[in-house]
């Protein structure tokens, strides 16, 4: 179920051009489905690990594209074509 938010999530920011944009307002993986896996290893809901979420509000824009990237194979969803 969750991996379905992040997917499209991931679509809507791809249709919108974000993930090409040079700015730093690349939108957060966030789907505000905000638990982590029994295991502590990620998010339930955005897939990424507790330091991705940290990093996150520093992070340049190539940083927060292999996030997004890290987040979506752990989610076992292909790539959009601007992250692969």
């Amino acid at each position: 179920m969750t991996a379905k938010l992040i997917a499209s999530r991931a679509c809507q920011i791809s249709a919108d051009g974000l993930f090409l944009s040079d700015n730093e307002t690349l939108p957060s993986p966030c789907v505000s489905v905000c638990r982590m896996t029994p295991d502590g290893g990620h998010c339930e809901g955005c897939f990424r690990t507790l330091d991705e979420i940290a990093r996150w509000s520093q992070a340049g824009h190539a940083a927060r594209r292999a996030i997004w990237a890290q987040a979506l194979r752990r989610a076992g969803l292909s790539l959009p074509k601007e992250l692969a």
